[in-house]
């Protein structure tokens, strides 16, 4: 890809979810990658999610959530989607759709706790 010039750079440093009630968001952030609770900062108001890779996950309860979008907010990656649904499952996430095979990947979307859209993902 050309580069225009720009000081923005075409990469994703965070994506920011929002939340209304942290200690609820940060154990249940916890279950669904099997990580250990961590510590809030900005006097309870942020949480880094430990994330593989570059991109961050910030919960974030400094704003009230004034609406949901359509699209999932971003996706999580699987190599084994039956495995992660059954994953969700028992932890009685809402599944909002079946499980869509559009070729290229298998996704199934689901909400977190303040039914925020979300999505994991399998690479075919």
């Amino acid at each position: 890809m050309l580069s225009t010039g720009s000081p923005v750079q075409n990469r994703i440093g965070n994506v920011f979810v929002p939340v209304s009630d942290m200690p609820r968001a940060v154990a249940w952030h916890g279950r669904l990658f099997g990580l250990e609770e961590g510590q809030t900062s900005h006097e309870g108001g942020i949480y880094d999610v430990p994330m593989a890779g570059e991109t961050g996950l910030i919960l974030d309860a400094n704003k009230p959530i004034t609406g949901h979008s359509a699209q999932p907010l971003c996706l999580f990656l699987t190599d084994d989607i039956s495995a992660s649904i059954d994953w969700l499952r028992g932890l009685d996430v809402e599944i909002t759709g079946e499980p869509q095979d559009i070729g290229s990947v298998i996704f199934v979307t689901f909400t977190d706790p303040d039914g925020n859209p979300l999505m994991v993902c399998q690479r075919k």
